[in-house]
């Protein structure tokens, strides 16, 4: 494979790589602005959780204050009931049926209340009067007289506050109203539109229940009156007690109102670190578990009546720069406009989303790019490696080219020169040419044939036989047969046969083949005269064979390639003999199919020494 196709490879594989990364970025940043609006939500729905549960705590803790009120009142004056025990008697009748009377109203009272607070947390509704509503919107023909606009109004503290404004585009003859139930219209905005499109209305039970308090105010009256015919209008204890809460009928419909806590400041209405409990716990339980900063402000001023901390120290707000703040109105069930705001915000918003996101997601993104990048690596290396693998065979047929080149060569000379009559009449002239060509064919088929083993194990249809053989036995004939060509090379070979037991499950041939490229390899890459050591010893269940040579040794890097195909250690020629880079690879491939192995141990200009261990028989029917 050419540079510039490798190198296209790698740039179509990178921009691949970056447009996976620039879709996961997409994705991450997609999926943070979902999260980070989902956070929003949670949010505020704690925040108006808590704006409800504490306006239910106001009027429970002053019901309770009334109550305690009550109960001292009515012991201080128990020993001015007792001078007229019928009259208290029937005082005292009055005023338990005042009093249910009165708690019918006010839970009628507290009912709307919490009615209209949850019709104003699901539409931005508006309260009309019936007047209005008998006029045009109950006559159909003039509800199209009907203008519903969304407008905007700076507040006393800076901020655009928004509010619905209904208008009758033409006066109407006013219709009285017949009933007294409480509406409110609910306008529906079309998108990106100031003007409604249409509206709703929505029917509550009118704010006070006039028939109890009707009630209530006639048994008051009978009972003052009896008050004052018995006791000559003498402040007593039924002056404090005739209505729930120590207050008059007039009072207590205020008090159904709101009017009576409203008129307290927002500082004795609300109690900081209660809310801020508060406000922890339903964040909690949304799955908000962070640190934040509350705050509450009266609508009327900018200074914070409390500002709490949780989780987070104090000294830490003047490094918070431009919050993202969370506000819900407070005491909205006051008359006129909301007395007090809650705020909050988050030191760290993003962080805390990061945090929220990273269980699933960061994990799962740095697994799919270790992956992808992974798959980029390996895909790399297999393409250098084939690079590489191209490039060895490349110089295998050439080497290969010239080793068959030479025999060849050798070969017509030596036919070209016995043509010659004068060369032909010597016998001895023709013997030794004869000689020399048998010599170079059986080279040439030599060569020819490692070839064409090396190609069976490509595809594996090179024959194994599995019979027995005596590993000692065959040492000595290749050895003996090598000897003619040690004696060329004025080399010494040491011979130490020490396996006792040598019987192991293989194949003669390729065995044989497995010692002579062992021998010839120790031969050829001698420094000078070859001096080799054959040994084959027992290990355990084991028979080991073992060339050991003198000569020029090898690096670490070439030892780890050696067993590979067309692998040549550059020096290799120095005897001028040449080879393919297929004798180790042979003998490695065949070494493992006979379930065996190859270690070699080398070091530079020292020498090298190959191991081959062999199963024994004995072991080898254990194994199977």
């Amino acid at each position: 494979m050419k540079k510039r196709s490798i190198a296209l490879i790698i740039g179509l594989m990178s921009i691949a790589l970056i447009g996976v990364m620039a879709m996961q970025y997409y994705f991450v940043r997609e999926s943070f602005h979902k999260e980070s609006k989902l956070f929003d939500e949670e949010v505020k729905a704690s925040l108006s959780a808590v704006a409800n549960k504490i306006e239910r705590k106001e009027i429970y803790d002053f019901a309770r204050q009334q109550e305690r009120e009550n109960q001292k009142k009515f012991r201080a004056d128990q020993e001015r009931l007792q001078k007229n025990e019928k009259l208290l008697a029937l005082q005292l009748q009055y005023q338990d049926s005042i009093k249910i009377l009165q708690r019918l109203a006010f839970l009628h009272t507290q009912n709307f209340n919490s009615l209209r607070t949850q019709l104003n947390q699901q539409f931005p509704a508006v309260e009309i009067n019936n007047e209005f509503f008998e006029t045009y919107i109950r006559r159909k023909e003039y509800r199209h007289l009907i203008r519903v606009t969304l407008q905007q109004e700076f507040t006393p503290d800076n901020t655009i506050a928004e509010f619905t404004n209904i208008e009758a585009t033409r006066a109407l003859k006013p219709v009285p109203a017949k009933d007294d139930s409480t509406r409110f219209l609910i306008p529906i905005f079309p998108v990106n539109s100031v003007v409604a499109a249409d509206f709703k209305i929505s029917t509550l039970p009118p704010e006070v229940n006039k028939r109890i308090l009707s009630k209530a105010t006639e048994l008051e009256g009978k009972l003052q009156k009896l008050r004052t015919q018995k006791l000559g209008g003498a402040h007593t204890l039924f002056d404090s007690i005739a209505i729930l809460g120590g207050k008059k009928s007039s009072v207590v419909a205020d008090v159904a109102r709101g009017m009576e806590l409203a008129k307290r400041p927002l500082a004795e209405r609300i109690n900081g670190p209660y809310s801020l409990k508060l406000l922890a716990k339903e964040l909690n339980e949304r799955g908000v578990n962070s640190s934040f900063v509350m705050e509450i402000k009266d609508s009327k001023s900018s200074p914070a009546v409390f500002q709490g901390v949780y989780q987070f120290g104090e000294e830490d707000l003047k490094e918070v720069k431009n919050p993202t703040l969370y506000t819900a109105r407070l005491f909205q069930g006051d008359q006129g406009q909301s007395p007090g705001e809650l705020s909050i915000y988050f030191p760290n918003k993003g962080g805390i989303i990061a945090e929220t996101m990273g269980y699933w997601l960061f994990p799962t993104i740095l697994a799919l790019l270790a992956l992808l990048i992974g798959c980029f690596a390996y895909t790399l290396s297999i393409i250098f490696k084939q690079k590489k693998i191209s490039e060895m065979k490349t110089d295998f047929i050439n080497n290969m080219t010239h080793e068959f080149k030479t025999p060849v060569a050798t070969i017509m000379i030596a036919s070209e020169s016995l043509k010659d009559p004068e060369i032909s009449a010597d016998g001895k002239r023709v013997s030794k040419l004869a000689n020399i060509i048998y010599d170079e064919n059986v080279r040439l088929g030599s060569h020819i044939e490692r070839v064409l083993n090396i190609a069976r194990l490509e595809k594996e249809n090179l024959k194994i036989e599995r019979v027995n053989v005596h590993i000692n036995t065959i040492a000595h004939a290749v050895l003996e047969s090598m000897r003619l060509q040690l004696e060329k090379a004025d080399g010494i070979l040491n011979v130490n046969l020490e396996a006792t037991n040598d019987l192991v499950i293989g194949d003669e041939l390729h065995l044989s083949n497995v010692m002579f490229n062992l021998v010839d390899n120790a031969i050829k890459y001698a420094k000078d005269k070859p001096e080799i050591t054959f040994r084959t010893f027992n290990r355990g269940n084991q028979i080991v064979i073992s060339v050991a040579d003198k000569g020029m040794g090898m690096t670490k890097d070439q030892a780890e390639k050696i067993f590979d195909q067309f692998y040549r250690i550059p020096t290799g020629n120095i005897h001028n003999v040449k080879g393919f880079g297929l004798g180790l690879s042979y003998v490695n491939d065949i070494i493992r199919r006979l379930n065996g192995k190859i270690t070699v141990k080398s070091e530079k200009d020292k020498g090298t020494q190959f191991e081959v261990t062999l199963p024994l028989k004995n072991a080898s029917k254990e194994v199977a």
